[in-house]
């Protein structure tokens, strides 16, 4: 035998251990980027050590578990990541979650400055919308907010 036959015989006799470091190495960036992209890698990985352990060889098993590889992160992983992100809350949250919320006038609101007291018990400093003023005691909600300011208009009690 000569020294290349000899190399390749090395190899496909430990190509095993390659993939299972290969797999461990995969396992070990999926659980840092948590993108699902590596799974289907590792998975991709351990057909090619299954092939390894049914005795093709290495050309062969790099070939089988690329294509596995490529079908996993085709097929496989769209519906994963549409089946993990079905579940996510659809509750507005931070900003967003203030945007429509009813509140009193403590303050006039003026183009200019006021303060209001929202339903959730969040006191803030406030702009009128239209830049009409609304007095005291007054219902508003808010339109929008920018930056620590709530832009608000006036609504009546049956539309909060």
């Amino acid at each position: 035998m000569d020294g290349f036959t000899t190399f390749i015989t090395v190899i496909e006799e430990w190509a095993w251990i390659g993939w299972l470091v290969l797999i461990a190495l995969f396992l070990v960036i999926e659980m840092l980027t948590l993108d699902l992209t590596f799974l289907m890698l590792a998975f991709g990985g351990a057909v090619g050590l299954l092939t390894d352990l049914i005795g093709f060889p290495i050309w062969a098993q790099v070939i089988v578990a690329g294509v596995a590889a490529s079908a996993f992160v085709l097929f496989l992983r769209p519906p994963l990541l549409q089946r993990l992100s079905r579940d996510e809350d659809p509750t507005p949250s931070n900003m967003d979650a203030l945007i429509d919320l009813g509140g009193v006038v403590l303050e006039d609101v003026t183009q200019a400055s006021g303060l209001v007291k929202l339903s959730n018990g969040d006191t803030w400093t406030a702009r009128s919308f239209d830049g009409a003023p609304i007095p005291r005691g007054h219902h508003i909600a808010v339109a929008e907010i920018t930056g620590a300011t709530a832009i608000v208009h006036p609504v009546t009690e049956e539309e909060l």
